[in-house]
């Protein structure tokens, strides 16, 4: 139950007190939020840790561009951690008519969800399906509707094949489901360790390092018609670049000077990129459909509480376990 302190109901939030390492993250009481008249307040249930969330505090994040600040959570003067969750509906604004209190809902995009409460726009909330766990739906959107703006971008779909760096983390593994689900084959680089999983997917494992190339034309002799870069490496771009003849084909989920000299696709919130919000946002309700049917996996690596959240953050710096890590408040 939360406190209350001095007449106002209070909750818990994770935020970072300064820029630094996951030890600066601390778990802070706050007053539980108010729903705006035309949004809601949830009592989340799971949310979502990508690295984007610790890229935001330790320095690591590339610009962003001043009308995508609050997307990516730092119009503040300190980012607001957690992109995504799930959880129950605890209030709703005057307004409000899409969703009632008790409802068990997914949210994205919001702020701040790293906490016991999280107020965001009734056009935020999406109906949570009984057959999707709690984890597995507050991990569901961010790298969901980043895969499908990938395929967007590169137009993958049936007949194509479609080269994907980085199968095996967040990103990688949906795009790889929903590539294959659109009539795609899909040649996918990881970790021999996760190979398997990869192929459980739908997609032609192929380990990374020197000789990806060759090792990928083996894979696909018909050849790559498009490359979806979710590694972010050097690597991943020259490979990229030397396989698919048409370079608007290619899309990277990661920013860097050579990637925007490329002449290739770039998605996010930076300079020169592309935040593909309406195609995003135009994704999530599909999204949830192929979770409920479980025709879409969301791939769970390991779950921690919410006062543990700087461990979350060290175990995702520091490891190679495919999949998702959640908090759970």
């Amino acid at each position: 139950m939360p406190d209350r302190i001095n007449n106002e109901v209070m909750s818990r939030i994770v935020r970072p007190t300064t820029y630094g390492t996951p030890e600066v993250l601390a778990l802070t009481e706050a007053p539980v939020p108010s729903a705006a008249a035309d949004g809601v307040v949830v009592e989340v249930r799971a949310a979502g840790v990508n690295p984007i969330d610790w890229k935001l505090y330790s320095g690591a994040f590339h610009a962003v561009d001043e009308d995508h600040k609050d997307a990516a959570g730092i119009a503040a003067s300190m980012p607001s951690l957690g992109l995504e969750c799930a959880g129950v509906v605890t209030e709703i604004g005057a307004d409000v008519t899409s969703v009632q209190v008790g409802d068990e809902v997914i949210v994205y995009p919001v702020t701040a969800a790293y906490a016991d409460y999280v107020t965001a726009p009734a056009t935020a909330v999406l109906a949570k399906p009984a057959t999707l766990g709690w984890a597995e739906a507050g991990s569901l959107m961010l790298c969901g509707t980043t895969a499908a703006h990938a395929l967007h971008a590169t137009g993958a779909g049936a007949g194509d094949t479609v080269l994907i760096h980085g199968g095996s983390g967040g990103v990688g593994l949906m795009a790889i489901q929903l590539a294959t689900a659109a009539g795609a084959t899909v040649i996918a680089t990881a970790a021999e360790r996760n190979h398997a999983l990869l192929r459980e997917l739908g997609a032609i494992p192929v380990a990374y390092g020197p000789g990806l190339a060759d090792r990928v034309r083996t894979a696909a002799p018909q050849g790559v018609t498009a490359a979806i870069d979710c590694a972010g490496t050097g690597e991943a771009l020259d490979v990229s670049l030397e396989l698919a003849a048409d370079r608007t084909r290619i899309a990277s989920i990661t920013g860097s000077p050579r990637r925007a000299e490329a002449g290739i696709k770039l998605l996010g919130y930076g300079p020169g990129q592309d935040a593909g919000t309406d195609i995003r946002n135009a994704a999530r309700p599909t999204l949830v459909e192929h979770a409920a049917a479980k025709t879409l996996r969301v791939v769970i690596a390991k779950s921690f509480p919410l006062a543990e959240a700087a461990a979350a953050h060290t175990f995702g710096q520091a490891s190679h376990t495919p999949g998702k890590l959640v908090l759970i408040p």
